[in-house]
């Protein structure tokens, strides 16, 4: 530990690294700076971090864990107050409190442990941070560093047996093992003063050997295991190719209302009859692209004639769904769209009040697969998005379950199965809904089950950033190689694309425009090629992990108790 006595220039400076560390790592994925990102920052943005939690005191080492989350999520997360005001400041507070955590972690690993293991526990205690900030109920795993990676494919490959932990692991390894170096006494960092000497620098690879021939010996096995499967993947024969057309009718997210319901219809109906003049075997609309409940108003059609506008709504909506049937059942093509489905809560029987309202239904965000004039088979939504979509604390926290109810957030109901569709051709897909793609687990469910293909329904359009939906993107990227499953995107507004089983993105359509396209989506099949090691374990050996990690923390803290009370006595 560094003893000396800690100034002002000493505080300013520490707090600068951890700025310019957050706004390096922010900028390594797509950004308003880049398209695609810099993911170049990624391999030496966390140096400075590093150095400041060497050089930090306990007294300081929690709040600068909240500055850097705080920061590093204000810059990368710019498009949130786009969705609400509240909504950047609110996931700032969540991750800036979480790397409280993250950031003692970090320095127990400095304070309690021999210093050659220090950058081995740094990286695995990322990288378990990285999985359980995932895991709870407002888990989010946007910047999440691997992810910068998206687009270097050779480094990625990895992801199929590992999902996204070992290149956490491998990201943070080199940068803990650098920034403790430069911030040990000796180091001319500006932190600790002194002069920086290469034999110095060999003697600290000697003691930290250990850390040094692992990371060697897995970034070569992972180069060579790279270039291996992008060969065989990109020469590996499909077994069947899927004809599909996206249409992305770039909406308002926020408008509502019969006009606004009636507006999309048209634009989804006239795109999609041009698109069936090439024959696709599907035609593919996204997340909720059409409203209302195609499920309600036919189990449930509306025949009242109550006098009031609430009585006329109803009436033109159940118009706008007889249309929408009667458009399903001549197109001739299955059609698989976002759409919620609304159900009567268990023993009710009447759908409809005397008022002209629903009578208490159940919401889910849903896709449904029509065809033949009828709704063939439904998937919900199991993972909803946290505050928007579902909130489960309205009796521990009813102040902000009210206040997020009086800002009209909808919560809808939680799907319980990963269910896999499959068409009359034999072709068997699952469709994450938008923010589902997110999470390895939940794809490596889909794929389990038995899922050959992915398509996501995505509705990104309320952020108003190509920087945010590529983002988005991004992460999608390695739930196609965790799983080796081609993944369709079929989006509101983008990012709508192909990604192959290597990750490699094919073409995207034009971002916040309108349009269609036929896509030959290439299929490989789980009878031929199998599932990969992630699919078949998905987290649970991060999660053993994480339980390691425990266990190593308290055996440091009980081991320096123990000191303190030997010294002193």
């Amino acid at each position: 530990m560094i003893h000396e006595k800690r100034n002002l220039r000493t505080v300013v400076l520490e707090v600068v690294f951890l700025l310019a560390s957050a706004a390096m790592l922010s900028l390594a994925f797509p950004s308003f700076c880049s398209r695609d990102g810099w993911p170049v920052f990624a391999l030496f943005s966390l140096i400075p971090l590093f150095m400041v939690i060497r050089s930090a005191s306990w007294k300081v080492v929690w709040f600068y864990g909240f500055i850097y989350g705080f920061v590093f999520y204000w810059i990368f997360n710019y498009w949130l107050s786009a969705f609400h005001p509240l909504a950047n400041l609110l996931v700032q507070i969540i991750k800036g409190g979480e790397m409280v955590m993250l950031f003692l972690a970090l320095k127990a690993a400095v304070s309690w442990f021999p210093s050659r293991l220090t950058a081995l526990l740094q990286a695995l205690f990322w990288m378990v941070y990285a999985y359980l900030a995932q895991t709870w109920f407002a888990g989010y795993p946007y910047g999440t560093i691997a992810y910068a990676l998206f687009r270097w494919t050779v480094l990625i490959q990895i992801a199929d047996f590992s999902g996204i932990w070992l290149l956490t692991f491998l990201l943070v390894l080199p940068q803990a093992f650098l920034g403790n170096w430069f911030s040990m006494p000796g180091q001319s960092t500006g932190l600790s003063g002194g002069n920086v000497s290469l034999p110095s620098f060999k003697s600290y690879i000697k003691t930290n050997i250990a850390a040094v021939c692992l990371f060697c010996a897995v970034v070569l096995f992972q180069l060579v295991y790279g270039i291996a499967n992008l060969s065989y993947w990109r020469k590996a024969p499909a077994d069947k190719s899927f004809n599909v057309a996206t249409v992305q009718h770039n909406a308002d997210s926020w408008a509502g209302g019969f006009a606004t319901y009636n507006t999309n219809f048209i634009n989804l109906r006239r795109m999609s009859l041009e698109a069936a003049t090439q024959n696709p075997d599907m035609i593919i609309w996204s997340e909720t692209a059409f409203v209302p409940s195609v499920r309600w108003y036919t189990e449930h059609p509306y025949q009242g004639d109550g006098k009031g506008a609430s009585f006329d709504y109803l009436r033109n909506i159940q118009v706008l769904v007889d249309e929408f049937v009667s458009f399903g059942n001549t197109l001739g093509i299955p059609l698989l769209t976002g759409n919620p489905s609304s159900v009567l809560a268990e023993g009710e029987t009447e759908p409809y009040t005397e008022d002209g309202d629903w009578n208490n239904k159940l919401d889910y965000n849903s896709v449904i697969l029509f065809d033949e004039g009828t709704i063939k088979q439904t998937y919900l939504k199991q993972h909803l998005v946290p505050f928007t979509e579902h909130f489960p604390y309205e009796k521990t926290m009813p102040w902000l379950y009210n206040l997020l109810k009086a800002n009209d957030y909808h919560w809808w109901e939680k799907g319980e199965e990963s269910f896999v569709f499959e068409t009359s051709n034999g072709i068997r897909f699952s469709t994450p809904i938008c923010f589902e793609d997110v999470f390895g687990d939940l794809c490596a469910d889909f794929a389990d089950n038995g899922a050959d293909l992915f398509v996501n329904m995505t509705n990104d359009s309320w952020s108003g950033s190509v920087a945010a939906e590529r983002q988005h993107m991004a992460m999608a990227v390695f739930r196609s190689v965790e799983n080796r499953r081609t993944m369709l995107r079929g989006t509101n507004s983008g990012i709508t694309c192909l990604i192959t089983p290597d990750g490699t993105v094919q073409g995207e359509m034009e971002p916040f425009k309108m349009g269609w396209k036929i896509w030959q989506v290439p299929v490989w099949e789980q009878e031929t090629y199998g599932k990969t090691f992630y699919c078949r374990t998905a987290d649970t050996p991060v999660r053993i992990i994480s339980y390691i990690s425990y266990l190593i923390l308290a055996i440091g803290a009980v081991g320096k108790v123990l000191s303190v009370r030997r010294k002193k006595s």
